[in-house]
């Protein structure tokens, strides 16, 4: 299986938006996302190790007062693959650029697909 990045997301310390810049070989793909107002991005959460991925069982929200739940039962980041979606707001478009509002991902986060929400 092979997923290829389709994009980067850049964070701006200081604002809540990210900006997406996909990659010239798929802005193509942008035709008609303007109309939308609200996209759901899916992201690879690089910043995870290997280590990390590993974790099958883990408390939630990382507190370890609550039990020990599986992964695939949370909406934790610690994953076997670790693919982060989020729905966010559509602020902005430049060309092959994307701005969005809602996005938790990483600086630099790899993003592979857009999906309309």
């Amino acid at each position: 299986m092979e997923i290829n990045p389709i994009g980067t997301a850049y964070k701006k310390e200081s604002s809540d938006i990210m900006k997406i810049e996909i990659r010239q070989d798929y802005a193509e793909g942008l035709e008609g996302i303007d109309s939308l107002k609200e996209i759901v991005i899916l992201y690879w959460m690089h910043e995870l190790g290997k280590k990390e991925r590993k974790k099958l069982k883990v408390h939630p929200r990382g507190d370890p007062t609550r039990p020990l739940a599986g992964v695939f039962t949370l909406r934790s980041p610690l994953r076997p693959n670790p693919i982060g979606v989020t729905k966010v707001r559509l602020v902005g478009r430049e060309e092959n650029s994307l701005f969005v509002e809602g996005l938790d991902a990483f600086d630099e986060s790899p993003v592979v697909d857009i999906k309309k929400a």
